[in-house]
């Protein structure tokens, strides 16, 4: 796929003095992202961290409460799944909702993930068994990871493991590859054996009109040709590591003093483009 047009004033210094200035730990808050870090060992952070990416929709301060409140219910993530059976799934997380996700949603969700860990040992090799040296990203293998939860968990809606097949962005997998993977003062990594030059962008409503704005895309929908376009263009500045800028961009207007109108002004095309 061709990389869209970058602006030519907007260089790879002017992504690095973002990255500087906004992807640094005491940023994180409030996002979904925080609640990673107090779980060190990457057996518990890969199951927390999909479970936080996975409710990662609505307003964050929601979604901060039902990720608390899921992971209150299963202390020592890791442990709790290897003994937790269907019914004793279903009791812990009865009463349990975030937007459209029901306490019976998740509980199947978390039993697909322990099949999941029980054949595979671990989700980063669940992942990886479905990545191929060839991809250019981790599409292809987050399809077949999805399948493989879906599956296990006797089936799930689209609206927790959404299906990369039918042109989803997939932000919320996207994210949690990204948390898993990068390793830097924000992600937290985990996970071996995926290179993050396979990455794609987690590409939401705020991170499309940005990208918009820059000439990354002109996609009107943040669908998956949108995501793939955006990561094409940033790894043109950053192949190793495409997602690299991610989190210092979404900043850009969420946080009081990281100035979106401003940046944008800078380097976007004239007024007009959303």
């Amino acid at each position: 796929m061709a990389a869209p047009t970058i602006r030519q004033d907007l260089t790879k210094g002017d992504l690095e003095a973002l990255y500087v200035a906004l992807n640094r730990r005491e940023l994180v808050h409030p996002d979904p992202l925080e609640v990673l870090y107090d779980y060190p060992d990457p057996r518990e952070r890969e199951i927390v961290g999909l479970v936080a990416a996975s409710l990662s929709y609505g307003r964050v301060r929601s979604i901060l409460a039902s990720v608390r409140s899921a992971l209150a219910r299963m202390p020592c993530p890791a442990a709790f799944l290897r003994t937790a059976t269907q019914e004793s799934l279903a009791a812990a997380f009865a009463g349990f909702r975030h937007r459209f996700a029901t306490g019976q949603g998740l509980a199947a969700f978390l039993l697909g993930v322990k099949r999941l860990l029980e054949e595979f040992g671990s989700l980063n090799a669940c992942f990886r068994a479905g990545l191929r040296e060839g991809d250019e990203t981790v599409f292809p293998a987050l399809g077949e990871f999805a399948d493989r939860l879906r599956r296990a968990a006797g089936g799930l809606d689209d609206h927790l493991i959404p299906r990369p097949e039918r042109g989803s962005a997939c932000k919320r997998l996207h994210l949690y590859l990204r948390w898993m993977v990068r390793r830097d003062a924000v992600d937290p990594g985990g996970w071996e054996g995926v290179p993050p030059a396979k990455l794609v962008v987690p590409l939401d409503v705020h991170m499309h009109r940005i990208c918009r704005a820059l000439g990354l895309t002109e996609r009107k929908q943040a669908d998956r040709r949108a995501a793939e376009e955006v990561t094409a263009a940033f790894r043109r500045l950053a192949p190793d590591d495409p997602v690299r800028y991610d989190f210092a961009l979404t900043r850009l207007g969420i946080r009081p003093d990281a100035d979106l109108d401003g940046f944008l002004r800078q380097h976007a095309f004239p007024p007009g483009v959303p």
